[in-house]
Parts: structure tokens; sequence; C-alpha cells
């Protein structure tokens, strides 16, 4: 599952949550105490899942998993959540449906004032608890569909009937009026099928598309034949940024942060301002978040800078959640462009793009190195006077 749903469900792990607009998307601005907003932190409650999915960073399986928060560590780690400004929790996994406690921790962290949305497979929902998601406070869920039809979608999803789950699962979610978007891997294999993907989740009625650029991580490592090369990132960024043109559908570029280059490039082009009346939040924000406006919290308590990122920045059970978030090291080091290596040390987009962290961890070797799949050279390289 990706956490961001804005997740990632997932996703990271995946990217909901605002009612109309991507949660992690708020401007960057002041902190608190000297430690910048936390936008959003996607919180795996459970790494178990009853799917096998191809890309999925957790390897997740239904059993449990040793070292899981209790419900009064999970309490306690809620407690501290307000400390780093007014996040939004993303209630992901595995499938946050197989924590026992999953409706004790989300009127819980509803309490303490925050926004709450949820990153669930689809498969699991039914009537009663798509209902009691609604009456929680639950402001979005995302469910990840990544093919136009069954045997697809199956086939990646590892699981057979797993499409016609999730659809069952998204009627639930309709009847009871909560709000919903539908989130999709890239990969080569449905490259093709993107606008009949798109065209399904018109039909769905989402109130959102929000894409995710595979990461090689977790089992997604093994699909390294599946990862698009630079090039057709630029080719899928450009095409998604002509495509929002035609729908009022709200669509999001995640784990795809040269969209953010892409977009003013392109806007540049057509002679159009960069502001939020003319492209949202993505006028005001960052391609990648990680360790920025946004971290990833595992279900044993380790705190990274997203899902598909394995680098341990802490550790709740022995420093205080606000404490790392403020301080850690690894943090600290993505907040300041000079510590950047390779192309993306100099680019002249470093502020709105940002280079995706984990692929350069996971292609290069090193958190801090260049985004291995982006084709675009900086201006300080190209040697021009």
């Amino acid at each position: 599952m990706h956490e961001h749903t804005t997740g990632h469900p997932g996703h990271p792990g995946g990217h909901p949550g605002s009612v109309g607009r991507h949660p992690g998307e708020q401007p960057i601005g002041a902190g608190i105490d000297g430690m910048p907003p936390l936008r959003l932190i996607a919180w795996e409650v459970t790494r178990s899942c009853n799917l096998a999915c191809k890309h999925c960073r957790a390897e997740a399986h239904p059993e449990p998993y040793e070292g899981e928060l209790s419900t009064e560590e999970a309490k306690a780690l809620i407690d501290t959540f307000p400390a780093t400004g007014s996040p939004i929790i993303i209630f992901t996994g595995g499938e946050p449906l197989m924590r026992h406690d999953i409706f004790e921790l989300i009127p819980y962290a509803k309490s303490k004032g925050l926004r709450c949305v949820m990153a669930p497979n689809g498969t699991l929902l039914t009537a009663e608890n798509a209902a009691r998601i609604k009456q929680l406070g639950i402001e979005r869920c995302s469910i990840s569909i990544d093919a136009p039809n069954a045997a697809a979608h199956d086939e990646f999803r590892g699981v057979k009937g797993a499409f016609e789950a999730s659809m069952r699962g998204i009627q639930y979610l309709k009847d009871v009026g909560m709000e919903f978007q539908i989130n999709t891997t890239v990969t080569k294999d449905n490259l093709h099928q993107f606008k009949e993907i798109f065209h399904l989740v018109e039909k769905l009625g989402a109130s959102a598309w929000h894409i995710f650029l595979l990461v090689p991580t977790g089992r997604a490592a093994e699909l390294g034949a599946q990862v698009i090369s630079a090039e057709e990132y630029e080719e899928v960024l450009n095409w998604f940024y002509d495509f929002r043109k035609t729908t009022d559908m709200q669509l999001k570029a995640t784990c795809a942060p040269h969209y953010h280059r892409i977009l003013r490039q392109r806007a540049k082009a057509e002679g159009v301002p960069v502001t939020f009346e003319n492209f949202g939040l993505d006028a005001v924000s960052r391609g990648c978040l990680g360790g920025v406006g946004f971290c990833f919290i595992s279900h044993s308590g380790i705190v990274q800078p997203c899902g598909y990122l394995e680098l341990v920045c802490g550790d709740v059970r022995k420093t205080p959640f606000p404490e790392i978030w403020k301080s850690s090291p690894q943090f600290l080091n993505l907040r300041n462009p000079k510590a950047y290596d390779g192309k993306c040390g100099v680019c002249e987009y470093e502020k709105v793009c940002g280079g995706c962290r984990a692929r350069a961890a996971t292609m290069r070797g090193n958190y801090l190195g260049e985004e291995p799949l982006c084709s675009h050279t900086p201006v300080k390289l190209r040697g021009e006077k």
C-alpha cells in the first residue's frame, strides 16, 4: 500500500485528507520553536496486509508483525503530534483495517484536533466499517487502482478478485458519502492505459486522481524492468501537465518531484504565471516533502522521511517524536540544499523539486545524491554564459 493518500497511500508508501486538495501541498512556512511545520504524517499503524502487491515497499503479509506499537504507545504518540504543528494524519499500512484498535485510534486523534484520512486498499471495506470510518471523522480515503480492468490490476496486486473487491469497497464509501481518491502507480505495463484508467476514475466519481512514480524498494526492487526511464518520466509528466487542462478533477503527481520543474518550464513557455489561481497548490509547494513537510512513522515507531526511504531518523520509543522532527541530522540534511550532491545540489529548481530522495538512495546508494530519473541538466552544468 502506498502511504500517501494522500497515500502515499503508501505509499509511500503512499501519498487525501483535505476536501478537494492534497493535504501535503500546503505552503511551507514558519514553524514552531524553530522547527518547520509538519504538514502530513503517514503512519503505518500496522504492516499486516491481505494483499501481496508487486510494488509493496513493506513486503507486507497477512500475519501480525513483531514490535507493533501497543494501543497505549500509539495514543502516547498521537499526544505528541500537535507539538509539530497541525499535521494531517494518514492512517496507512499495510492495511490499516487489519489493526485491531483502529477504530479507537481514529477518534483519539480527532479528539486532539487532528485531521485524519485513511489509505485502505478497499478490499476489506464493508457497509458497516465504511459507515464507521465516516462516523469517526475520516475526511478522505485513498484506494489504489493500477489498471482499468480486473485481470491487469489483480496481476499487479497479487490476489485474484482484488479489483472487484476494491470496486465494492469504493461503492460502500460512496453509499455513506465518504470522499475518496484513486492512486495509480506508474509502470511500463500500465503507461499506455492511462487514459482508460482516468476514465474509470472519473466514472467512479473520485474527488482526485494521484499518479505515483514507482520507487524501487521493498518488493518493487524486483520490478527493475518496470521502472520507467528518465525520458519516459519526462514524457509522462509533460502529458500529465497537458491532461490536467482537460478535466476539473484534482490531479496530483506524487513521488514525481520534477513535475514542479516541468510545470514551471511549460508555464513560462506558455506565458502563464505560476500562481495558486492558475495551478492550485502545485504552485506553492515543493516536489519532495520528505523530511521537509512530511514524514513516515513505521508500525514499530521508526521515523523516516517517507515510506520508501528506509533511513532511520529516530525511534519514538526512545526519543519524543517532536524532537526527532526538529533535530534529526537526516532531516536537517534534507532541509539544507547545500547538503545535496550531484546535479540536484546545483539545480536552479532545487527549492521547488528536491529530487526523489528515495530513488537516490535505492538506485544510487546515497539519499542526498542526484535524482536518478531526471533528464534535466542544471544551468550551472551546461557551461552556458
